[in-house]
């Protein structure tokens, strides 16, 4: 079986590229070295490899289900992965030390992430999920909060959630209609249905903090009148908190992470279960759970909940671009591996049908699908780890360092959800296509690959949700400066790279298109008519993506500079076919984007 990702291109990418050493010269990373930083990438790559892999069919084909009792059942050897993940500390890896953290840079912990994505992105995600809870709530809680509900997350005991969509409005966080209603002791209590809350119900853990969008008196109609709550399964009293699972999704693929349907407050558990006694009806304070409805603690200020939502929604959207990258990148290597073995017709110039079939590694055809894959899943790798290194940036830099690395990261982010999650997909195609009728078989794991990826181009938003936010609100936000410093910085590779002969073709190509891209917007916001201007904002996503990426690939090259091997060579060929095949396409989308045009825009209903 093939590794589930590379550790040469992982090792390359930290140090020889990113030079994620020099991060121990900040002081919030003085304690570490590469020393600490490879023992924990050895520390993920081993036990995801032994206990994780391994276990990635029997998620797939046994997948949770609810038990007589109502308790959600998931495979032992699911559970007890998870539990030796706990047991390493790994989930801990970027939390402060003060919180029980190892204080990791970002940068790294995603890189020993990506060993637990690519080999079971199943079991992956309950770690994942619970991080980004954790992460929101020490930035935005109280100290009380944080000790309750942080600390227990950071030490395995508890696992998070968020709980934004609903049934009737899923994306659309404007028309949620889940409730909060205050109560004299500072609590709320909420009442509605959440859907598709990934990790929403397992018995993993002691507990599962619930993050949940939910509106308040007082607020304004849309997004602007959410707030955020805390919703625990228990309450810290140890009663069951009035959280009902309805219902188990059965998804095509991640089927390991339990997909919910969720009640809050629907009476499910009510309060003579959760008091445990006999009410008297003479409380004249009544404890927080003999009151109808979930208890709720809220986060923050009332009605600025979306505000502190986008903490944990920017990371997981950075997150599920990475997972689709480690995806995407187990793909490629089972494919290689299978192309390196599988006999099968001749060159085409050895016409001798008596001859020896020939590994199909061989054929131009194969080995243009696998460029293809790997032009795709090391340029996404590599945006995921740069996008890594700007939230340690942001984290300990100066005030205009952080400011910079922050508007980048915003600016970014889209597209590092968005570009892996559609071309690391593409990738799993290739390589079912590869194993030819292998491919589709359950035999083989790359239709799983394929099956589990097909979800991220959904979670944390669609490209089209993606192409919105970056064409309507990151290029043009405080005057363009997100756009001008994007730009900016892509020609600063491009100058270094201009200087070098080996690249300077190339930086030339990515040159022209940087230019192109500052035109285009100009022309597309030129239209006077926000409609129009952003009828097109999915093909401008996916143009500036692959600018993206050709800069990641620039970027590339000039760390592998002049040295010598099979690696690098690697490198510059898959830079060479990504500029040669994938780079012009952007071009006819800027055409159709200058063009104002309106054949979306304008197609009536009626025609379908």
């Amino acid at each position: 079986m093939a590794e589930p990702i590379s550790k040469r291109d992982l090792e390359f990418m930290l140090y020889e590229w990113l030079d994620v050493e020099s991060l121990t010269e900040r002081e919030r990373f003085a304690e570490h070295s590469r020393d600490t930083f490879d023992a924990v990438l050895e520390l993920a790559a081993d036990l995801a490899t032994k206990r994780f892999a391994p276990v990635n069919r029997l998620g797939d084909t046994q997948e949770p289900y609810v038990g007589d009792d109502g308790a959600v059942v998931l495979p032992d050897e699911i559970q007890s992965g998870i539990a030796e993940f706990i047991k390493a500390g790994l989930g801990a890896g970027s939390f402060d030390e003060s919180l029980g953290g190892m204080q990791l840079p970002s940068v790294v912990s995603l890189a020993a992430q990506s060993w637990f994505q690519a080999a079971n992105a199943g079991m992956s995600s309950y770690s994942f999920l619970t991080i980004g809870n954790a992460n929101l709530i020490a930035e935005y809680g109280t100290p009380e909060q944080i000790d309750t509900w942080v600390r227990p997350m950071v030490e395995g005991r508890y696992f998070g959630t968020m709980c934004l969509s609903e049934p009737q409005a899923g994306s659309s966080l404007a028309d949620i209609t889940t409730k909060a209603t205050p109560t004299d002791d500072g609590t709320y209590r909420i009442t509605g249905t959440k859907m598709w809350i990934s990790a929403g119900d397992h018995e993993l853990g002691e507990n599962i903090v619930h993050l949940v969008l939910a509106k308040a008196p007082g607020g304004k109609p849309g997004v602007k009148g959410i707030s955020l709550f805390i919703v625990p399964k228990y309450l810290p009293d140890g009663t069951r908190n009035d959280v009902a699972l309805v219902g188990l999704n059965h998804k095509m693929g991640q089927r390991a992470t339990t997909n919910c349907l969720l009640n809050f407050g629907d009476g499910t558990y009510g309060t003579e279960q959760n008091s445990g006694a006999e009410s008297t009806g003479a409380e004249q304070n009544p404890p927080a759970h003999s009151v109808p409805g979930a208890v709720g603690y809220l986060v923050g200020e009332e009605h600025k909940g979306l505000q502190y939502m986008f903490h944990m929604m920017n990371e997981a959207r950075i997150g599920v671009g990475f997972l689709a990258t480690s995806l995407g990148y187990a793909g490629y290597l089972a494919s290689l591996e299978y192309a390196k073995v599988r006999t099968q017709g001749r060159p085409v110039d050895q016409k001798d049908p008596t001859s020896k079939p020939v590994p199909i590694i061989e054929h131009a055809d194969v080995k243009r699908m696998l460029l293809a894959q790997k032009a795709y899943v090391e340029g996404a790798l590599a945006l995921g780890l740069y996008s890594g290194k700007l939230v340690d940036l942001q984290r300990t830099g100066d005030a205009s360092e952080a400011t910079r690395a922050g508007l980048l990261l915003d600016v970014l982010t889209p597209i590092s959800k968005s570009w892996p999650s559609q071309w690391c997909l593409t990738a799993n195609d290739l390589a079912i296509q590869i194993h030819g009728g292998y491919g589709y078989t359950r035999e083989f794991p790359v239709e799983q690959f394929y099956r589990d990826n097909r979800l991220n181009p959904i979670h944390e938003g669609a490209h089209g949700i993606h192409g919105l936010d970056l064409l309507g609100r990151k290029v043009v936000m405080n005057g363009g400066t997100g756009l001008e410093l994007l730009a900016n910085t892509i020609t600063q590779t491009i100058d270094r790279a201009a200087s070098n002969p080996a690249t300077a073709a190339l930086a030339d190509e990515l040159r022209r298109r940087v230019e192109r891209l500052v035109t285009v917007t100009m022309q597309v916001w030129s239209a006077g008519d926000v409609a129009v201007s952003l009828a097109n904002a999915t093909a401008y996503l996916e143009a500036t993506g692959h600018i993206v990426i050709a800069w990641m690939w620039l970027e590339q090259l000039l760390a592998v500079a002049d040295k010598t091997g099979d690696f690098y060579d690697g490198k510059r060929v898959a830079a060479q076919y990504f500029f040669t095949y994938e780079l012009p396409k952007v071009d006819a989308q800027f055409d159709l984007l200058a063009a104002l045009d309106r054949t979306t825009l304008d197609a009536r209903p009626e025609i379908f």
